[in-house]
């Protein structure tokens, strides 16, 4: 692309300019909620390693996934950008066309063009057409090395069968995801990379998304007569152990002090009827809802000598925030002529304000309940639902929505302040007419900007749901591979 096509001799200038540049480490979990740690008020799982990486970092108690679901809120976490955007509108089944786009500009891709080694190992799931041709996969979008499903890992987290190491496909693995991600991850700091370069490595855990599975030893750590409930907790436990072991080879590497990590979730807890064990604590709704429950999520921020141990901030951040603020530490520069709807982070570290140009903005034109729509504007945040244009059942809705529903409009607007309600149990929008007037003008602009800018994928068809399965369309079984 012409917007890389950078110099050599700027490049070495980068390297030796910013020798002093840290490294950073992005790990995600999947499904995880805002109530399924310890260090978040759980008293019932174990979670010894991101407790104790709290405790030597920042929490933060506002942290906000960029979507209330899977490749939408990875999609924003890697651009910066509200995913509707991209035309990421919905969690991507394989071989679905929705994918991101080549022409989108990834975090890795800045940081890999600012001198940084790039890794991603996990759970992907930023196109349909994984590993095959007519998409761009990890490294068409900034990772030297990955290691990677595309979505979750099956057929479940014990013995998967389908990673993919730089395109090649690996077959039946032996062990649990959650130790094979970190193993992965810790074989590349040791003895793939480049030492004398900083590195960006994004580790994105599968616990505790389903189809669930769990060692019998973390399982064990938690006897119930429900085996869901021993294997959701010990999944989060298992989840612990391998973001534990990665810490560990940070520190026997020698690289504590050089090197930012942060932990985060991408959505709030599923909750299903077969794992229905997950927590968003005190947040209303789950995982696919614009509530806090769906999109409010667990975030730790740790940079020693930089960063305070044992502090916490309840500033609102998005994980659409990320690339500005990693691409500020690793003096990477945003790329021109692109929206970008995150703002850098970086003055939180040292207790100073965060200004925003703009409100938080989700939508999913597909969430459980009323609300598809919200904003958060300080302690304010507005949800609003959607008008239907035509049919809001079966196939035709299936393409409306692929079309990002761009003729749709806003209605049933709520409003919380959540500095005295947390719960979003106080629809305040008869009381706060001023709020309530400012925030709607600025949802509106937002949201007719995301609508223009959002393409329209081919026609095709969902998977659905029956009894808790995910059932194929026998056109994509049958479909050469």
């Amino acid at each position: 692309m012409r917007l890389f096509a950078v110099p050599l001799v700027i490049l070495i200038h980068f390297t030796a300019a910013f020798a002093d540049r840290p490294n950073l480490i992005v790990v995600l979990a999947d499904d995880l909620g805002f109530g399924d740690l310890g260090c978040y008020g759980n008293d019932s799982i174990l979670s010894p390693r991101i407790d104790q990486f709290a405790a030597e970092g920042l929490r933060l108690t506002s942290c906000y996934a960029a979507h209330p679901n899977c490749s939408p809120s990875r999609a924003g976490l890697m651009t910066g950008r509200t995913p509707f955007r991209m035309g990421i509108y919905n969690w991507i089944p394989m071989f679905s066309p929705m994918h991101v786009k080549q022409s989108e500009v990834t975090l890795a891709t800045l940081l890999r063009h600012a001198g940084y080694q790039t890794c991603q190992v996990g759970k992907w799931h930023l196109n349909g057409k994984f590993n095959l041709p007519g998409q761009p996969q990890p490294n068409d979008h900034g990772f030297d090395h990955w290691f990677a499903t595309q979505n979750n890992a099956l057929p479940n987290h014990r013995n998967p069968e389908n990673f993919v190491r730089n395109g090649r496909e690996l077959g039946r693995l032996t062990g649990y995801s959650a130790e094979l991600v970190a193993k992965e991850a810790v074989h590349w700091l040791r003895n793939e990379r480049d030492p004398k370069k900083p590195f960006f490595l994004f580790a994105c855990f599968h616990e505790p998304h389903e189809p669930i599975a769990s060692a019998e030893k973390y399982r064990k750590l938690y006897p119930h007569e429900d085996p869901a409930f021993s294997a959701h907790h010990g999944n989060v436990s298992q989840l612990d152990a391998g973001f534990g072991r990665l810490l560990d080879a940070v520190k026997q590497l020698g690289l504590n002090e050089d090197t930012v990590v942060i932990f985060t979730s991408d959505n709030g807890p599923a909750i299903t009827p077969i794992h229905p064990h997950g927590s968003a604590g005190p947040l209303r709704d789950k995982k696919g809802t614009v509530y806090e429950g769906g999109i409010r999520v667990p975030g730790i921020i740790r940079w020693p000598g930089e960063i305070n141990p044992g502090t916490e901030t309840d500033v609102p951040i998005s994980g659409l925030d990320f690339l500005p603020t990693l691409c500020q530490l690793g003096r990477a520069m945003l790329p021109p002529e692109r929206e970008l709807d995150g703002t850098s982070f970086v003055p939180l570290f040292k207790g100073k304000p965060l200004e925003r140009a703009k409100p938080l903005y989700w939508q999913f034109n597909r969430a459980k309940g009323k609300a598809k729509v919200a904003v958060r504007d300080g302690k304010w945040k507005l949800l609003a639902s959607l008008t239907q244009p035509g049919p809001t059942t079966g196939a035709d809705l299936t393409q409306l929505e692929m079309q990002g529903i761009k003729k749709a409009e806003l209605k049933d607007f709520e409003l919380y302040d959540l500095g005295v309600d947390i719960q979003e149990s106080m629809d305040v929008s008869g009381k706060q007419p001023k709020v309530l007037k400012r925030l709607k003008k600025e949802m509106q602009a937002i949201y007719e900007d995301v609508q223009r800018e959002g393409p329209v994928w081919p026609d095709w068809k969902w998977p659905r749901h029956e009894s808790g399965r995910i059932i194929w369309p026998d056109y994509w079984l049958n479909r050469e591979r």
